[in-house]
């Protein structure tokens, strides 16, 4: 059986790997073993804070309700109830937007709360 050199494969793949590792400090972004490791670790930390930062998002947005509900006088539970009995369907992403940048309309928006909350 004839030997075959692992030539072009093993050179490609350890060119992926270099690259990807570019920018890494030390022997991390020079050789490929501590590069593929540290790739590897990359990858795993990417996955995992990508659903990280859905969570801290949906956190922020509801911080910012709450904190734009109590200028208007209610607390995000009463704005959020209130809200479900208007039949408002607007998440909390848009609801922080509306409360940052149109505070005016989430004034607007709190009043409608306020209003089925009570009845």
């Amino acid at each position: 059986m004839t030997r075959v050199k692992p030539g072009k494969t093993t050179r490609r793949r350890h060119k992926a790997v270099l690259k990807a590792a570019k920018g890494y400090r030390a022997s991390r972004s020079r050789r490929f073993r501590a590069a593929k490791e540290a790739v590897t670790h990359s990858m795993a930390y990417a996955t995992a804070h990508r659903r990280l930062k859905k969570r801290q998002m949906r956190s922020l947005s509801i911080i910012r309700i709450n904190a734009a509900a109590h200028a208007n006088g209610m607390n995000y539970s009463t704005l959020m109830h209130g809200l479900k009995q208007a039949g408002v369907d607007l998440d909390r992403k848009s609801l922080s937007e509306l409360a940052v940048r149109e505070p005016a309309a989430f004034a607007e928006v709190v009043s409608t709360a306020k209003a089925a909350a009570g009845a």
